[in-house]
């Protein structure tokens, strides 16, 4: 049973363990319906975060989501073993920061097609040029237009992961989407590869095989993690949740039934 908690959270109660799921860009906490469903089946719970309501009513940069989203979980009474944080793209980036914050709840970690920060500060500046573009759009322009484009990226090469009704019920967060692009920006991401090797705790670290640049980022994390495990999803690209969803659920479950539990 799906559970509605804290706007549109969506919490799937199932055996002890309990992954919270953190969206991509212009994504939606009902992106991870089909994954929770799948894990679920595996006897683990499942918890997707609406990361919109972090920006809802003021800006939230990056190195204050940590702190916020390690107390919303702490906050909350939890009689199972374990709480994982899973955080896809975006996502990623932002679990991340929730890692790097202590004190956190979280017994492991899952890090899907994430970035941990541009180590170049010409880079940087561009991608925050970028990304206030992405802003302006997502505040302004026509929402069908807006999401024309950014699936058309070549990285975000793959299957569409929602249908047009969803997609409409999506432009009711266009303020907050477009208060991400600024917050929340690659660019405005301080590098977090200095922190990786402080994170003592598990991480499944999972990337696509066909998603060359992230492949690559990929192995530099794991190389720099103490107790990580890199899983490369056959014949997908960015979108490994949508793209190889079952196999991503299945690689999800042998790690926690591995020992995190």
């Amino acid at each position: 049973m799906i559970r509605q908690s804290k706007l549109a959270d969506e919490r799937r109660e199932c055996g002890p363990c309990e992954v919270w799921c953190l969206h991509g860009a212009v994504g939606a906490a009902a992106d991870w319906r089909a994954f929770a469903s799948r894990l679920a089946s595996s006897g683990i719970g499942s918890r997707a975060v609406d990361l919109w309501r972090f920006l809802e009513c003021a800006p939230m940069p990056l190195t204050d989501f940590g702190p916020a989203l390690n107390a919303d979980a702490s906050g909350e009474v939890f009689r199972g073993a374990a709480r994982i944080l899973l955080g896809y793209s975006m996502g990623g980036r932002l679990a991340l920061h929730a890692l790097v914050s202590d004190p956190h709840p979280w017994r492991a970690a899952v890090i899907v097609s994430a970035h941990p920060g541009l180590d170049n500060p010409d880079e940087r500046e561009a991608r925050r040029a970028s990304d206030a573009a992405w802003a302006a759009r997502a505040l302004t322009a026509n929402w069908s237009g807006f999401l024309a484009s950014w699936n058309a990226q070549p990285v975000l090469g793959g299957p569409p992961i929602r249908d047009d009704r969803a997609d409409h019920q999506l432009a009711q967060r266009r303020r907050e989407i477009a208060r991400s692009f600024v917050d929340w920006s690659l660019g405005a991401q301080r590098p977090l590869w200095d922190r990786l090797p402080d994170l003592r705790i598990p991480i499944l670290w999972v990337v696509g095989e066909n998603d060359a640049r992230y492949l690559d980022l990929a192995r530099r994390a794991t190389s720099l993690l103490p107790m990580a495990r890199l899983a490369v999803a056959p014949a997908a690209g960015h979108r490994v949740p949508w793209e190889a969803g079952e196999w991503l659920a299945a690689e999800v479950a042998g790690f926690l039934q591995s020992g995190v539990e």
